[in-house]
């Protein structure tokens, strides 16, 4: 019986090694394992032209309108349009291409908003940036440990809209995360990372007078 395993392996190495590893070219079309006379159905599919006629749908028409909530042709990956009057909005930058400071003003930052970024800054950021942003995430203890400090004066200067490019896009070992976190998420997101920021680094000085009793501050 080991014998016969032996030739079986021999003898589809000899083939393999025949028609598939020859190390020459060939002008000849290869070797059809489904030919069209004996599957014709494999190869030509029916199918409509676009803006051609259909007798299956009662217009006429082969080109059919479009769903509710579809999302346009001129948007790409993850809702980003490939093209947008609102570069600020969709790719964080300033019109001449610089990244820009702030919040699109399309977007509202109110304390909902920040708490939509919590939400979504538990999710996807907290396992390697840490509950406070400090680097300190659960993946440190399994040896990643190259995760930045929220709270370096490099990141807490970094305008808004580098921010917003890095989770786009990634940078270093940090993939991007386009597709799973939408482009307003992303700004929600990054306005609890100013939220932590400003937790980290505040003073008394910064509480509005109206709070200050609450905190016990005179």
């Amino acid at each position: 019986m080991r014998y016969a395993y032996l030739f079986i392996a021999f003898t589809a190495t000899l083939v393999v090694s025949i028609f598939g590893l020859r190390g020459q070219y060939s002008t000849k079309p290869p070797i059809d394992v489904f030919p069209e006379w004996a599957f014709p159905a494999m190869r030509e599919q029916p199918r409509y032209r676009a803006q051609g006629e259909s007798k299956y749908f009662a217009d006429g028409r082969a080109d059919r309108p479009l769903p509710a909530g579809v999302v346009a042709s001129s948007h790409g990956f993850a809702g980003q349009p490939l093209r947008s009057a609102d570069d600020h909005l969709y790719a964080g930058k300033k019109a001449d291409g610089s990244f820009a400071a702030g919040f699109p003003k399309a977007l509202k930052v109110d304390n909902s908003f920040i708490q939509r970024g919590r939400d979504r800054y538990t999710v996807y950021c907290l396992p390697c940036h840490g509950a406070v942003g400090d680097g300190n995430g659960i993946t440190k203890s399994y040896g990643m440990g190259a995760t930045p400090s929220y709270h370096i004066d490099r990141l807490r200067q970094m305008p808004e809209g580098e921010i917003f490019n890095t989770i786009t896009h990634g940078k270093a070992t940090m993939q991007s995360y386009a597709d799973k976190v939408d482009t307003q998420d992303r700004w929600a997101i990054i306005a609890y990372v100013r939220a932590l920021q400003r937790a980290q680094n505040g003073s008394a000085a910064d509480v509005p007078a109206a709070h200050k009793s609450e905190l016990g501050i005179k």
